[in-house]
């Protein structure tokens, strides 16, 4: 098949990216060449700003596909454009969504893709949403071939996944760990949470490309494994040989005193307890099935950003105020304590 990637070199787009090629499919990425050194050789590229409609659609000229994947689409104005410059040039577009936008809160942590949609706490996912409604009704009104996908916390070996972090991403929190200072657990830590490894997801990704069950179709792409939060951050202690030393504080005090957009992350996502039924993308991907297990991934992770110190991105900011929080809500504890 001939397949148009944009973006194609992040975290879940690369893992596709690479599975495509080694089917042997036509693969072409269009991006702005940040990451194209990564890229298989038999891969395209067409380097262009996807967000320059004109030349988009100039560099495009004349091409037509069997499917369009967009992995950075995330408001309403972006897939407008989309559909502007492929309706007619591809037999299927697949929309990277976010099952952040299932509702929240939930009325039941055993999550379909007829889960409702709705998040009152976080702007992306209410995006995300609204990008879904357009191309639905494109598809219903003008038979656009969408494909929704969604996925949940996807990771690969660049970053460790965590409930709580910096701007710089997963380093702070494992040197944390190693310097036996105290790290940040949200809540009690004993809500379920589902890790995907990025190579998971595109096996079931890829099966849904030029699959004529998908298209009109919203599928969500998890693995079917659940852990608490305390289970990830000891498997993240275990891989460095430390011991855990966690501070539980409640989500909604974080959300409230936070520097950084907890209320979304958290109260509209991390902090729900969520286990995900994915027999809909079984039945359309029979051979699919999560391999990489969560402490296999998480260790593999660790190590690899061990060997690449372009990973280790301190983040001086995100540290001061983990003590900062820590130390207050401690103080607070003990206070209340004693009144």
């Amino acid at each position: 098949m001939k397949i148009l990637l944009i973006g194609g070199t992040g975290t879940i787009s690369m893992a596709i990216t690479r599975r495509l090629s080694s089917q042997g499919h036509e693969v072409y990425i269009l991006n702005r060449g940040n990451r194209n050194p990564e890229l298989p050789e038999n891969v395209t590229v067409i380097r262009a700003d996807i967000n320059d409609e004109s030349a988009v659609n100039k560099a495009l000229s004349g091409m037509n596909f069997d499917a369009v994947g967009e992995f950075i689409g995330f408001i309403p104005s972006q897939i407008q454009r989309d559909v502007r410059l492929f309706h007619g040039k591809t037999r299927q577009y697949i929309y990277i969504s976010s099952a952040s936008a299932y509702q929240k809160p939930l009325s039941n942590c055993v999550i379909t893709e007829s889960t409702p949609l709705s998040n009152p706490y976080w702007q992306y996912s209410r995006d995300k949403i609204a990008c879904e409604e357009y191309l639905m009704n494109q598809y219903r009104n003008s038979g656009f071939p969408v494909t929704i996908v969604r996925p949940s916390h996807t990771y690969d070996e660049r970053s460790v996944p965590l409930g709580v972090h910096g701007k710089n991403g997963s380093w702070q929190v494992l040197k944390r760990m190693i310097d036996g200072k105290p790290v940040i657990i949200h809540g009690d830590g004993t809500s379920l949470w589902t890790l995907t490894h990025n190579s998971d997801f595109a096996r079931a990704y890829c099966g849904l490309v030029g699959n004529i069950h998908a298209v009109g179709q919203a599928f969500h792409i998890t693995s079917d494994e659940s852990l608490t939060w305390n289970q990830i951050y000891q498997i993240i202690a275990d891989s460095l040989g430390v011991k855990l030393n966690a501070v539980h504080i409640p989500s909604d005090f974080l959300a409230a005193v936070s520097d950084y957009d907890l209320t979304g992350s958290l109260i509209g996502d991390k902090a729900n307890s969520v286990i995900f039924d994915n027999s809909k993308v079984k039945r359309a991907v029979p051979d699919f099935k999560a391999v990489v297990r969560a402490d296999e991934g998480i260790r593999n992770t660790v190590h690899y950003i061990f060997e690449h110190k372009e990973f280790q991105k301190e983040d001086i900011e995100f540290d001061n105020w983990c003590d900062r929080i820590i130390e207050s809500y401690e103080n607070l504890k003990e206070k209340l304590k004693y009144e």
